[in-house]
């Protein structure tokens, strides 16, 4: 029972490293030019284009999203939260592929977002494991409830910043 206990926490610790990681180098690209990105003035051109007013409140809460997606879920701390962030990015990109490009990932479409929104949902359900800081500080957030408020939360806000996309910036 133990060895697999220790087995279900080893896949979840490699699951949210691998995805988090990877999720939060995003917004290192995005606000800093990191691995290649546009940095943040590259960042909020690609959003202005996309009518997101001049594109600087989009860049920064797209990239501090991911940067802090991404580490919550690496780390397993406040995982629902992190798992929301992730759901909620996704969930505004999601929409700017669906537009024309639709599903699959091979036209550029939103196939991959709806991976990666699954696995935050599927982490904020089962929680972070024994391997995680929510573990550590004894944190028991996680079940359907909490995955299901993740979902909620992440696709409504995001839904709510792309339908309000041209509207908030033009006078920031």
């Amino acid at each position: 029972m133990e060895a697999d206990a220790a087995a279900v926490d080893a896949g979840l610790l490699l699951l949210r490293v691998l995805v988090g990681v990877v999720f939060a180098a995003h917004g290192f690209q995005k606000l800093f030019g990191w691995f290649r990105g546009g940095g943040f003035e590259g960042t909020a051109g690609w959003f202005r284009s996309l009518g997101f007013g001049d594109g600087r409140v989009a860049a920064a809460m797209a990239g501090t999203t991911e940067i802090c997606g991404g580490l919550g879920l690496a780390a397993g701390l406040l995982t629902p939260f992190a798992a929301a962030g992730v759901i909620g990015v996704m969930t505004v990109a999601a929409h700017v592929n669906a537009r024309e490009k639709g599903f699959w990932s091979v036209r550029n479409g939103w196939e991959l977002n709806y991976y990666l929104m699954a696995v935050a949902f599927g982490l904020a359900v089962t929680g972070p494991g024994r391997w995680s800081l929510d573990a550590a500080l004894g944190l028991q957030l996680r079940g359907l409830a909490v995955g299901l408020g993740a979902l909620l939360v992440g696709t409504g806000l995001g839904t709510l910043r792309w339908v309000t996309r041209r509207r908030d910036e033009a006078t920031a």
